[in-house]
């Protein structure tokens, strides 16, 4: 599906960290993942944005882009992203409606809370099929794509529960601190694939893998806490806040760029300073 005219006052296009590029963003129609769209739209990419089922937000989020940005090439993709063929399948679509994909940010993630000794194995499996399984499946589909061009960016969205763990959360967490090892795995292992296929890195764009791990971020996924617990998360945290997820997608836009191609396999912690 393709983003339609907008309408209204628009954004001037400006050449930016990512212009020209294309990037696709998994659960890219709401939250952080929407976040991340815009912050590279500002920075001048094309964008396809995947989502699962959110029929109301996709329409939202294209007529909102349709507005902001006209110079861009805007376009979604459904997906159950826990399934393997569909992760092929949207970076396929992905390519062949934009001809290549030069950034891959795996960001799709779910919860499903609940006690070790009341999980059941339908809800560790859910979690672990979409929130590392979805992104080893579109990485490994995005990093074939993108060395056999010889360069591109992959930037996975973890979180400080995989580095912290929490109660009731031990398959988000589980999900969340396998991308570390995914990532710093596949940021080897692309470099190799680059040199064998005679396309070494040297001093050009390269091909990078990197995470981002977000703390308690302002989304709809904190909109069910109580105030009373979003009290104590805050008091947690060094900076006395919860992050927004523009905060993210700065961090996201800046591993997606040309120039940081000497950043490789890092896990870049962005929550307020928990794991000082």
């Amino acid at each position: 599906m393709t983003v339609p005219e907008g309408q209204g006052p628009a954004r001037v296009p400006r050449r930016g960290l990512v212009a020209g590029r294309v990037a696709l963003v998994t659960g890219g129609t709401r939250g952080i993942g929407a976040a991340i769209c815009r912050a590279l739209a500002d920075e001048g990419a094309d964008v396809a944005a995947g989502y699962w089922r959110d029929d109301e937000d996709v329409e939202k989020f294209l007529t909102a882009m349709a507005a902001d940005y006209p110079g861009r090439r805007i376009t979604v993709h459904e997906g159950n992203i826990g399934h393997a063929g569909d992760c092929r399948r949207v970076m396929g679509e992905a390519v062949g409606q934009h001809g290549r994909v030069d950034i891959l940010v795996n960001n799709a993630g779910i919860t499903l809370d609940r006690t070790v000794a009341k999980m059941s194995d339908e809800e560790w499996h859910k979690v672990i099929a979409v929130n590392l399984s979805g992104a080893f499946f579109l990485a490994q589909a995005a990093a074939r794509h993108m060395i056999g061009r010889g360069t591109g960016r992959i930037v996975s969205v973890s979180s400080v529960i995989g580095e912290t763990g929490n109660i009731g959360q031990v398959n988000y967490a589980a999900s969340k601190s396998g991308l570390f090892g995914l990532t710093k795995s596949l940021a080897r292992e692309v470099v190799f694939e680059l040199n064998r296929a005679g396309r070494p890195a040297g001093d050009g764009i390269g091909l990078t893998v990197n995470t981002v791990t977000p703390g308690y971020i302002d989304t709809g996924m904190l909109a069910t806490v109580p105030d009373k617990v979003l009290d104590r998360l805050r008091a947690q945290i060094p900076v006395g806040r919860l992050g927004a997820p523009e905060e993210i997608a700065r961090v996201v836009c800046f591993l997606a760029a040309d120039a940081s191609s000497y950043i490789t396999g890092q896990i870049w912690a962005v929550n307020g300073g928990l794991d000082m």
